[in-house]
């Protein structure tokens, strides 16, 4: 019966999970949460008139303290003891829903960086109210035509502003003697 329970109770929580008909787990926080754990629940034969077996050696606690799983261990335990005899994995569930804040006030908060966030060390943070800048998106004619202008390393031939300052030149001086021409006429 309490089997049918569960399964009905948790249908769709993705904190639950039933590993066999007599092994439960459930997850107590959100999945990104530092002070998050998973219980493990197992129901020996003669459950619920004995306790049943609770477990906190699962990969995700390996963050936590022994001495604060211990200390969740032995809180459960009391409410185990207080419920002996009665259907109590999903009152173990809750209870510890309950109190998760209580059970975690001593677990230091460890928080793991990504690579990205290591190569920053070191250099000062800039608050979140300065935006980087953003590039400026090209056409892909713009594209093209830078690509024209510069070489395989994306650098611009050596003098290329000069072509466009000596035709200028040019330009200038012809209009220059031009100009010169006419008002000796």
């Amino acid at each position: 019966m309490e089997l049918e329970a569960l399964r009905s109770i948790y249908e769709g929580d993705v904190c639950f999970r039933e590993l066999s008909p007599v092994s439960f787990q459930y997850r107590i926080g959100e999945s990104g949460d530092p002070k998050a754990f998973l219980i493990e629940v197992s129901w020996p034969e003669t459950y619920p008139q004995t306790a049943p077996v609770i477990s906190m050696d699962a990969f995700f606690n390996n963050l936590i303290s022994s001495a604060i799983k211990q200390s969740i261990l032995d809180k459960l335990m009391v409410e185990v003891e207080a419920n002996l005899g009665t259907a109590m994995t999903y009152t173990l569930f809750e209870y510890a829903k309950d109190n998760k804040e209580v059970f975690m006030e001593n677990q230091p908060v460890n928080t793991v960086t990504s690579v990205s966030n290591s190569i920053a060390i070191g250099t000062p943070d800039v608050p979140a109210s300065k935006k980087k800048d953003k590039k400026e998106h090209l056409s892909k004619t713009q594209k093209r035509k830078l690509a024209d202008k510069t070489d395989n390393k994306g650098e611009l031939p050596r003098g290329w502003n000069w072509v466009d300052v000596i035709k200028h030149v040019s330009i200038f001086k012809l209009s220059f003697f031009s100009v010169l021409m006419i008002s000796r006429e």
